[in-house]
């Protein structure tokens, strides 16, 4: 019997290696570089906009001789905590009360103002909670899905005139960056709720889907969420 001709595998070349090593480090590293930028760039620009405000007398710097990274970021908290303590009293309340009074008789101002409180409540009230699930959506055509988040079920005006039976309000991100978006009001039946959680959707929304979590059967069987192959 005739003996099958070994195969010989070409020793991959050091040009190969090093781009192999590289896009693999380039995939550890850059998440790690890119959150400490960012940190680094919040901190520079809250910096940028308190400490100016901050008089010479207690600015570690007049002292230093040099600029205290993060100094702003501390006077920020300091002050918004302080604000907040002061706001539970009777005093503080009155003192809001009549600040609100004031901004309520501008016209542009109050708009803004108003806007940006409702905002700010929803978003960091302990007691709201965020979006409810993830789910798919047909947009923007029928046989297009697109992957979005349910914020609540649809109430007030909008039902009324709409009248179509059960509608939820539907977040509709951007890729890659989610904080931009739409706000859809879909019926119910048209809605498909997933088993994924909010993060692992962000997760696979920021990546354009290259981020893939795991389904039911795959986490049961111990598979942790990744890239596809």
């Amino acid at each position: 019997m005739a003996k099958k001709p070994k195969i010989k595998h070409k020793k991959p070349t050091f040009l190969h290696r090093f781009r192999t090593n590289f896009f693999t480090g380039v995939v550890i590293v850059a998440p790690v570089m890119l959150t400490f930028y960012l940190i680094w760039w919040a901190i520079n620009l809250v910096d940028k906009m308190i400490v100016p405000w901050v008089p010479a007398l207690y600015n570690p710097s007049t002292y230093l001789g040099v600029d205290i990274p993060g100094f702003g970021v501390i006077v920020f908290l300091l002050f918004t905590a302080t604000i907040g303590a002061l706001t539970k009293g009777l005093f503080g309340r009155q003192l809001l009360k009549f600040s609100e009074s004031i901004v309520e008789r501008m016209p542009v101002v109050r708009s803004i103002y108003n806007a940006l409180k409702q905002i700010a409540e929803t978003v960091l009230s302990q007691s709201s909670n965020s979006f409810q699930n993830a789910c798919l959506i047909q947009y923007p055509r029928k046989g297009v899905w697109a992957v979005a988040f349910v914020s609540t079920g649809t109430k007030g005006e909008v039902l009324n005139k709409i009248d179509h039976g059960e509608m939820l309000s539907i977040f509709l991100p951007t890729t890659p960056n989610p904080t931009s978006g739409f706000l859809l009001f879909v019926p119910r039946e048209d809605v498909i709720l997933l088993d994924m959680s909010v993060e692992e959707a962000a997760k696979l929304i920021i990546s354009a889907g290259l981020v893939t979590p795991p389904t039911a059967a795959e986490i049961a069987a111990g598979k942790k969420p990744g890239p596809p192959k």
